[in-house]
């Protein structure tokens, strides 16, 4: 309470800032909860307690696209990682099997955790990915096995992250 001769305690004022939604959501990301339980045609996971999960489907299921077939349906990568450099036009088989390695052990636990494709050119390779978490942990991977250079940026208009890796 505030009257003549008190003074006002800013801890006791009430809040005048606010919490803004982001500018860009990732449209795969569910806006609500999937029914339960429910299961991807296309892959087998299955959406049970409240997430994505290998395992078998009940019968009577429902069948929806998981996020990550989504994805790779429309052609629309969460993330994108640049291999090049000498060291990796020298050791690109290694350093694909690495990747590959990384990729099968996040998506045993994270079913939406996948690569798309691997575009292999001349001087680098490009590999996309359904999920960013897993273009980002790929990248330390190569850079705690191998050291490197690590460059990212996350560009906000097309909600993906762009990783380059050089050695």
């Amino acid at each position: 309470m505030t009257g003549p001769g008190k003074r006002l305690d800013p801890a006791h004022q009430p809040r005048r800032d606010s919490m803004f939604e982001e500018h860009v959501q990732d449209p795969y990301r569910a806006r609500g909860k999937w029914p339960e339980p429910t299961v991807c045609p296309e892959c087998g996971a299955v959406f049970q307690q409240g997430r994505w999960r290998w395992g078998a489907a009940v019968p009577d299921a429902e069948r929806h696209l998981c996020p990550a077939c989504q994805r790779t349906r429309d052609r629309l990568p969460a993330g994108e990682l640049t291999l090049s450099g000498p060291f990796f036009g020298a050791h690109r088989p290694e350093i694909l099997n690495l990747v590959r390695n990384t990729e099968a052990a996040a998506r045993a636990e994270h079913p939406l955790e996948r690569i798309m494709t691997i575009e292999e050119e001349d001087d680098r390779t490009v590999i996309t990915f359904t999920d960013k978490h897993l273009t980002h942990g790929t990248a330390e991977a190569l850079r705690h096995a191998y050291q490197g250079e690590l460059e990212s940026r996350y560009t906000d208009e097309e909600a993906l992250l762009r990783v380059s890796w050089r050695r």
